[in-house]
């Protein structure tokens, strides 16, 4: 199977709600972030992307982990993802290749959101929670 790998930001505002972007030309909404190019690190990759495509500055929190999901919008590829907690510097605003952005509640059922955030990013926000059952 094919394989992508990108580096995935978590960002979240003070309602605890999660960042997601949605790109020219697709349906489903996704973590900032991107594919690595040639030499570069997943760190570098990250903060790259978020300039890029939501025009911030921003400082890595924290490596939430490396994990294999379906890649939301390339049938049949694997997606190996770097994700990382981000704290912007900045509001978030379009740019690059985001047709829209928006926050979503961490219980959002509605959005269609890809099998990273869903299955990952998700389960992993409300596990920060205090009193998290």
């Amino acid at each position: 199977m094919p394989q992508i790998t990108v580096a995935a930001a978590v960002i979240l505002n003070a309602q605890n709600q999660l960042l997601v972007v949605r790109k020219r030309h697709t349906q489903m909404f996704m973590q900032v972030g991107g594919k690595l190019e040639l030499n570069e690190t997943p760190e570098q990759t990250m903060l790259r992307e978020i300039a890029e495509e939501i025009g911030c500055a921003a400082d890595i929190q924290q490596f939430i982990g490396r994990f294999e999901t379906a890649a939301a919008n390339e049938p049949d590829h694997l997606l190996v993802s770097y994700v990382y907690a981000v704290q912007l510097k900045q509001a978030p605003q379009i740019a690059a290749e985001i047709a829209e952005m928006k926050w979503v509640d961490l219980t959002d059922s509605d959005t269609p959101l890809a099998p990273l955030t869903r299955e990952v990013v998700m389960p992993w926000c409300l596990a920060q929670q205090p009193n998290c059952n």
